[in-house]
């Protein structure tokens, strides 16, 4: 079931390649978007404070809820306030096909602290042209296990029973996964969830499935939201990503439970924004925060996997299970197809708005 993309290597010329570092005057801050919560928190302990220290720049953390509407609208005014933004893979596909993102040459990233080459050392398909992989994560189901007394939900199909698990759903605000899970829940394989998306038929049935529960969802759109639904008695069960419930459980001592069975898994990258002034000092970060060292301190602070295979060695054995690809819980995994989903995401958001309006 574990597969990776086959890797995308491009040799990209910029100043750092030039070796022209230097020659302009170093930032003294940079802004770094990511996705906030407990996801930015590691970011913050594991790459912003250790690289402040480091280097006496200054991170301006800001958060977002992905996309690239708001990197479009900063490059087509020319001007550019964010410099790194943490990116979903189609989107870095898509943001670079438009020109939005900075190519970034693979020859500067360090190489693993056993000595493997950087490109060799990253997972298969985390590195991008515009893209440098940072952590795998994925999109799951969870409930709380003070609520269930009888039979608990145990597969992706009890998400979307509400005869036999009554109660609201949380679910995210976007095609993205739901139409995903709705043809796994219909029988269809994984292997063959997005030849199944390429045609209209299978596309209307996958609405057709999320149409047996539509009215008893309720809608989420930042990460933070899910965990605080659940924990507040909003929904029975909702989706969520991994990382967030980790920390609610945890961190924060919740009685939820993961349900691993048809994890959606994908990938977060750095990407840099077309344009930023300060596209050295960017790059020396993207360095810095995907070393061997930084990807595995980032696990102490949350459960997604590294990127890099020297990372994988430094991981508390103890966080093993609650990664993504451990391999009791990739059993039934499937990997966002970034390709369709870069093909795609268009048409599929105005389907889906048009029939959440229904």
């Amino acid at each position: 079931m574990r597969r990776f993309l086959k890797s995308s290597v491009y040799a990209t010329v910029g100043l750092a390649a030039l070796g022209l570092a230097g020659v302009s005057q170093a930032a003294d801050s940079l802004t770094v978007v990511s996705w906030g919560g407990a996801y930015t928190n590691s970011q913050i302990n594991a790459y912003h404070k250790p690289y402040e220290a480091k280097t006496g720049v200054k991170i301006n953390s800001e958060d977002y809820n992905g996309g690239l509407a708001q990197i479009r609208a900063q490059v087509e005014a020319n001007n550019v306030t964010w410099d790194l933004v943490d990116l979903e893979l189609s989107d870095v596909i898509r943001g670079c096909d438009e020109g939005l993102l900075e190519p970034i040459d693979h020859g500067i990233l360090p190489a693993g602290d056993d000595g493997t080459a950087a490109t060799d050392d990253f997972l298969e398909g985390t590195l991008y042209e515009c893209g440098i992989g940072q952590i795998i994560w994925s999109t799951v189901f969870a409930y709380d296990a003070s609520k269930f007394t009888g039979d608990k939900p145990s597969a992706i199909g009890d998400l979307f029973d509400t005869a036999k698990f009554p109660g609201k759903r949380g679910l995210r605000k976007t095609p993205r996964v739901n139409i995903e899970w709705a043809l796994m829940v219909d029988g269809v394989a994984g292997e063959d969830v997005y030849e199944t998306l390429s045609s209209d038929e299978g596309v209307d049935r996958a609405f057709s499935v999320l149409d047996r529960i539509k009215d008893d969802v309720l809608w989420w759109e930042a990460g933070a939201q899910p965990p605080q639904m659940l924990a507040d008695g909003e929904v029975s069960m909702t989706s969520a990503y991994n990382g967030r419930l980790f920390n609610a459980i945890f961190k924060e001592g919740k009685p939820f439970e993961i349900v691993w069975d048809g994890q959606v898994w994908d990938l977060d990258l750095w990407g840099i924004v077309k344009g930023t002034p300060n596209l050295e000092q960017a790059l020396d970060f993207v360095k810095f925060s995907t070393d061997t060292q930084r990807l595995a301190d980032q696990t102490k602070w949350i459960s997604y996997g590294p990127v890099r295979q020297s990372s994988l060695p430094l991981v508390a054995e103890e966080m093993q299970p609650h990664m993504p690809n451990y391999p009791e819980n990739f059993k039934t995994a499937l990997q966002n197809d970034f390709e369709w989903w870069a093909d795609h995401q268009d048409e599929m958001n105005e389907r889906f708005a048009a029939w959440l309006a229904q």
